[in-house]
């Protein structure tokens, strides 16, 4: 089990985060990957670092257009998921996804949200996101907030096993 390079870039390529995260292993629903308390993320695009102050598993689908963030009951937020075309990996030393703005989170009283449809809406233009692009973000941003309200997996209670091995 290494670390893999976790890269989130923008529509146009250029970088925005960037994170190392413990491979953990691979299931039905996709790669897991172990983000422990002190995992450095840097927002490149604002020269900002900061250290996760909570245990999490991200999940990255098999195709999916998103990759979802679980985290421990330490904190309120149960689950942060970004909307993003689907991942692209390099061995397993890195994953590359294209970020599409859309969020959509859970806190652990259940409460769902969907987040930054006027950033989408903004960028859509900025970066000429194609029609098909905007399609399937949009569609994932529906079907990832039904999930999560329904706690359907992988949106359940799935991802604390792998959370335990973190």
């Amino acid at each position: 089990m290494g670390d893999v390079d976790v890269v989130f870039r923008k529509f146009d390529g250029s970088m925005h985060r960037r994170a190392f995260e413990r491979f953990l292993g691979e299931d039905d629903w996709g790669t897991w990957l172990g983000v422990p308390v002190g995992t450095e993320v840097d927002y490149v695009s604002s020269g900002f670092r900061r250290k996760d102050e909570h245990r999490g598993v991200r999940l990255v689908p098999h195709g999916g257009w998103w990759t979802a963030l679980f985290f421990a009951p330490t904190w309120d937020l149960e689950m942060y998921c970004d909307i993003t075309a689907p991942a692209t990996w390099k061995n397993r030393e890195r994953v590359t996804l294209v970020d599409l703005d859309l969020d959509v989170t859970r806190r652990h009283d259940g409460h769902v949200e969907l987040l930054d449809a006027d950033e989408f809406a903004v960028h859509q233009l900025r970066y000429g996101y194609p029609a098909e692009t905007v399609r399937q973000a949009s569609a994932a941003a529906q079907e990832v907030t039904a999930a999560c309200r329904a706690r359907e997996e992988p949106f359940g209670l799935h991802y604390t096993t792998w959370l335990a091995r973190v």
